[in-house]
């Protein structure tokens, strides 16, 4: 009987494990769901990046157990096995494949940053920045950087740019704008056309969002892995995040940069909201009872309030720990 030739099964086992690789890319459950125009983006990336790493770990692993198998020692053999001493074809290809793999590799991430706005620099007025007791804002803030502070507060100019966007949406206004300012250990959201400050951050789906991020203290890190986006929040740095939602519900928006002994407990949440209309009423909402607060707290002296009657409308609106809150306060 005829012997089916090494190179034959190489090549039949090389499309299996291609197949086995690429269904396996496709679907690996590994990643929440997307919620984002963005997030398709970086889960194709990601999607083949474990195709090749499914075929490497079986090629890999797959060589050691036949080895393991082929070249086992026998019982009463006791020779030495053949000595090779080197192998330049062999060497040549282990070598070529990976750097090719790599090289590759970067020229896509390359394409999905720049995609998504990573190489187009925004800029935004810093002056939404919010200044707390105790915090320590731009302590190390150079002359350049209050020259450009001062010219951004001069000319309230709507933001052009944030990562997140596609470079067709340079110099291009978002439809909602939101400043996001980090503090240990919340998130705290104003919406500046109306004044509305929440601990959550809410949104209508399909639409163009700009969020303005800053910190009043140390380095945060805004991330909702549903959206697949991540900005830092740098003390006296405003940064720039821009995204579209693209499927109502409620996500989590992580701290992903050690801030401190709660920094695990620094979350909050993304609520994006089936219409426009929905989004406009909860709006209304909040503009409403703001006012009656106002009111009621200017008939109140703060001096008369216990701790937990003066933290009482912040745990409430704000949606953020009354521990968190005494923290900042030093209670």
């Amino acid at each position: 009987m005829q012997q089916i030739p090494v190179s034959l099964l190489t090549l039949v086992a090389g499309m299996i494990v291609t197949i086995f690789s690429i269904w396996v890319g496709q679907n690996h459950s590994l990643l929440p769901v997307q919620a984002s125009q963005q997030a398709p983006l970086v889960d194709g990336f990601f999607n083949i990046m474990v195709s090749i790493a499914t075929a490497l770990f079986i090629v890999v692993e797959g060589t050691i157990l036949l080895f393991l198998v082929k070249f086992r020692r026998r019982r009463g053999d006791d020779t030495d096995g053949v000595h090779v001493e080197g192998n330049v074809p062999l060497e040549v290809f282990w070598t070529a494949i990976p750097s090719i793999i790599v090289i590759c590799l970067g020229i896509y991430s390359v394409d999905v940053y720049q995609q998504m706005g990573g190489f187009s620099a925004g800029n935004h007025s810093p002056s939404h920045v919010a200044q707390m007791p105790g915090s320590a804002i731009a302590a190390t803030l150079s002359d350049t950087s209050s020259s450009q502070s001062e010219t951004a507060t001069a000319s309230p100019a709507t933001p052009k740019y944030g990562f997140g966007g596609t470079p067709q949406k340079q110099d291009k206004p978002a439809d909602l704008v939101v400043n996001v300012t980090g503090m240990q250990f919340a998130w705290v959201f104003n919406y500046p056309e109306s004044g509305i400050s929440a601990g959550e951050l809410h949104v209508p789906v399909g639409t163009d969002v700009q969020l303005n991020i800053s910190a009043t203290d140390v380095i945060h890190s805004f991330w909702v892995p549903q959206f697949r986006l991540k900005q830092d929040a740098i003390p006296g740095i405003p940064t720039e995040l821009r995204f579209v939602a693209t499927k109502p519900g409620t996500y989590p928006i992580v701290c992903t940069e050690l801030c401190g002994g709660y920094h695990g407990s620094m979350r909050a949440q993304v609520v994006v909201h089936n219409s426009k209309e929905e989004f406009d009423s909860w709006l209304e909402e909040n503009l409403v009872a703001q006012k009656q607060e106002l009111q009621e707290a200017v008939a109140v002296k703060p001096a008369d309030l216990s701790t937990s009657e003066f933290l009482a409308p912040y745990v409430r609106d704000l949606e953020i720990q009354s521990t968190t809150l005494k923290s900042l306060v030093g209670s």
